[in-house]
């Protein structure tokens, strides 16, 4: 479980994160939405570590990683896998070499093991044989299913995504939206998505927080969020249907 509590964030004058409270459980594929410039990114950028939160404090497991160095923060950073909104592949690595690279980073594993490991995860996300292939011989899909791959590799607790939708078609998203259902539930996985994806959340939204203007609007299920009467949630809701339908013509 990661436990957020009553953090804030800004820049300069204008503050980003303000006072927010939140839980995330194991198992679960939790959803942040808002707007452009809610705070949801920063939010996600803050629990990562790779932003320092001005006040409160995140905890995992009921660790402070708020309060650790960055040196002391590695045994969690090799609890985190994270999938970019871009994928993030070396265009200069192979498809195995890029699912490799937390591998050789956080274990100690021979190469025989990170192979395998290697040939699990690809297996694991449909594309075996895929090994040697090199980012720009992938499709769009095929690369966010690599970037899971890696992200799973070193078998985190906790999977950060980021957009993982972003630029695919509608058919790729429901695979891709699966996929990240399917493992979050198979290996117990603390998932945190930030998404503009309506029908993600509809889909595969176990527990959604709504970000406005730095703050925690609103808090539900998928189930709960179809009858909101949240006149913010019901305008981003809408506006986020009108901008998929504009975009299919």
């Amino acid at each position: 479980m990661i436990e957020i509590k009553h953090i804030s964030k800004s820049f300069g004058d204008r503050k980003i994160l303000d006072d927010v409270s939140l839980k995330f459980e194991g198992g679960k594929a939790n959803l942040i939405i808002g707007g452009s410039g809610s705070g949801k990114t920063v939010l996600m950028k803050c629990m990562v570590g790779l932003l320092e939160v001005d006040s409160g404090s995140i905890y995992y497991h009921g660790s402070n990683f708020s309060e650790l160095s960055f040196k002391d923060r590695r045994p969690f950073r090799q609890e985190i896998g994270m999938l970019f909104q871009g994928s993030a592949l070396f265009d200069s690595l192979t498809v195995e070499e890029n699912i490799m690279f937390p591998l050789n980073m956080f274990t100690d594993q021979s190469l025989e093991e990170k192979r395998d490991r290697v040939n699990f995860c690809l297996n694991r996300v449909n594309l075996p044989d895929t090994n040697q292939l090199k980012p720009s011989e992938l499709s769009g899909g095929m690369k966010k299913r690599v970037a899971i791959a890696r992200a799973i590799a070193p078998s985190p607790k906790y999977l950060f995504c980021d957009e993982p939708n972003s630029g695919l078609d509608p058919r790729t998203s429901i695979v891709i939206d699966q996929l990240v259902k399917e493992i979050t539930e198979e290996y117990n996985i603390c998932t945190i998505v930030n998404t503009h994806d309506m029908n993600s959340v509809v889909e595969i939204g176990d527990q959604i927080v709504y970000i406005h203007k730095g703050k925690v609007w609103w808090e539900g299920t998928a189930e709960e969020i179809l009858a909101t009467t949240n006149p913010e949630l019901n305008d981003f809701i809408f506006a986020s249907k009108l901008l998929k339908t504009l975009k299919k013509h």
